[in-house]
């Protein structure tokens, strides 16, 4: 993983994206409450990450993983209690997964990912195993009082399998991630009605559905191109 080479992998249109994506955020902290520092900084660190997850960027994974720490706190400070065992217990374990998945799988020396494929059995398995971590999880947060318990169990089972994908290298990862972007920005609408120092979270994950679905575009583009070569 070269630091260096990937920020020069970016083209006109990503670091543009890039910078719209911080922007955005950072402004957003600016008109609210300014006492949310963390939430600030997992914002940004979740829209950097994710221009480098579309363009197949294993550094991308390496920041998913502070992504994950940060915001597993910020989730702590309002009881989300779901999204805070979701992303520090498996979100985290997951991208540290697919950091090595994609270094292992990497496509010609540009260091973009091998987009990967999954047939149909492995996909009822996911599909069953999504369904089964779900359940689970849902007496799990109902045991610790979360709030906003149905919308929680929801996040669980988006987030679960875009994980899973993300870490199979399946481009519809970012089809998984966006439906996970959508529920997310419900649960920190509510969140800053009632402190508007999670304003930030909610114009992140604004711009992690724009970021995703990029992603599903850029993905798909490299698996045509790969498939060519």
């Amino acid at each position: 993983m070269n630091v260096i080479k990937s920020l020069k992998n970016l083209n006109t249109f990503d670091r543009c994206l890039w910078a719209l994506s911080v922007t955005v955020v950072v402004i957003s902290y600016f008109l609210g409450s300014r006492d949310g520092l963390m939430s600030l900084a997992a914002s940004v660190t979740g829209v950097s990450a994710l221009i480098f997850v579309a363009k197949g960027d294993v550094l991308g994974q390496v920041m998913t993983v502070i992504f994950s720490v940060l915001y597993g706190l910020v989730s702590w400070t309002f009881r989300y209690y779901g999204e805070m065992i979701t992303y520090l217990c498996m979100t985290a374990p997951s991208a540290v997964m697919a950091v090595i998945s994609w270094l292992r799988h990497q496509q010609g020396d540009g260091g973009e990912v091998e987009v990967g494929h999954m047939k149909k059995l492995e996909l009822h398995f996911m599909l069953i195993l999504t369904a089964a971590v779900t359940f689970v999880f849902y007496f799990i947060l109902k045991f610790f009082n979360t709030a906003n318990l149905a919308i929680s169990t929801v996040s669980i089972a988006t987030s679960f399998s875009a994980s899973y994908l993300v870490f199979r290298r399946n481009r519809f990862y970012a089809v998984a991630y966006g439906l996970n972007d959508i529920v997310l920005i419900i649960m920190w609408i509510i969140a800053s009605f009632e402190n508007p120092k999670y304003l930030p979270m909610v114009l992140c994950f604004i711009m992690f559905l724009i970021n995703d679905m990029y992603g599903f575009i850029s993905w798909s583009k490299m698996k045509k191109r790969q498939e060519k070569a």
